[in-house]
C-alpha cells in the first residue's frame, strides 16, 4: 500500500507542484507579494500532507487512534449498519493542522467495505457519523472481535482516500487512507473494550491506545 515510508504523502504531491510551480512563476515575474504567497501555499501543503512515522505499541489486543486529533465523541451507541450491537463510539476530529494520514486501529483482516456520498457538515457535529461523505470498513481480529472505522469528510475535505480491500490483512498502526483538508474519523469497538478514553482527550494517530479488546 501507498505512504508506508514517504514522508509526505503521494496524493499531495499534485498540490504541492501546483503551488511550487506558480510561485516560479510568479516570481520569474518578480510579483514579489504573490510570489510570497503561493510560497506560503507550497510549504503549508507539504506541512499538511506530512507523514511522519509513529512508535507502535505492543500489546495483545490493544486498539490505537486511527488519527490525529481531538475527541469529539466517547460514548456507548447503537451501530445498525454492520456491526448491529451495542457498541463503545469514539470520534476524532482532524482540524487542517493535523496529520492526515490515517492508521489502522487493529490487527486483524478486511470483512467489509462501503463509501456513501453525502454532505459536508462540519466534521465535530454528531450529525456527520451519518449524514456525510464517507467511507468505512469492518475489521475482523485473530480473536473475533469485529470493528468499523469511518473516514467522513468535512466542511472543506471533499475526498476519501482509502488502500485496503476486501480480505487485506492489517497490522495495528499500518497507514491505511487520508482524508484531505479536515475532517474526522469514527472507531466503533465491542461495548466491554477497557478504556479510558474521554471528550476533549488528543490522540496521536497509530501511538494512543484507545482501549484493550477482552
Amino acid at each position: 500500500m501507498r505512504n508506508q515510508n514517504q514522508p509526505v504523502a503521494v496524493e499531495g504531491y499534485p498540490f504541492i507542484g501546483l503551488f511550487a510551480f506558480i510561485t516560479l512563476v510568479v516570481a520569474l515575474l518578480d510579483w514579489s507579494l504573490v510570489t510570497v504567497l503561493f510560497l506560503a501555499l507550497t510549504l503549508f501543503t507539504v506541512y499538511f500532507f506530512r507523514n511522519p512515522d509513529r512508535t507502535i505499541p505492543q500489546g495483545e489486543d490493544l486498539v490505537v487512534s486511527p488519527a490525529d486529533g481531538k475527541v469529539v465523541f466517547a460514548d456507548v451507541v447503537k451501530e445498525d449498519r454492520f456491526l448491529n450491537a451495542e457498541v463503545l463510539k469514539i470520534s476524532i476530529f482532524m482540524n487542517v493542522f493535523n496529520v492526515h494520514v490515517n492508521r489502522v486501529p487493529c490487527s486483524g483482516k478486511v470483512m467489509d467495505q462501503y463509501y456513501n456520498k453525502g454532505q459536508f457538515l462540519n466534521a465535530s457535529l454528531d450529525k456527520a457519523s451519518l449524514e456525510n461523505e464517507q467511507g468505512g470498513m469492518v475489521l475482523e481480529t485473530a480473536a473475533g472481535h469485529k470493528l468499523l472505522v469511518v473516514q467522513i469528510a468535512g466542511l472543506v475535505a471533499r475526498r476519501i482516500v482509502t488502500y485496503p480491500v476486501i480480505g487485506d490483512l492489517l497490522e495495528r498502526g499500518q497507514r491505511y487512507g487520508l482524508i484531505r483538508f479536515g475532517s474526522r474519523v469514527d472507531v466503533y469497538m465491542p461495548k466491554d473494550t477497557q478504556s479510558e478514553i474521554k471528550l476533549g482527550d488528543v490522540c496521536v494517530a497509530g501511538e494512543t491506545v484507545l482501549g484493550q479488546l477482552k
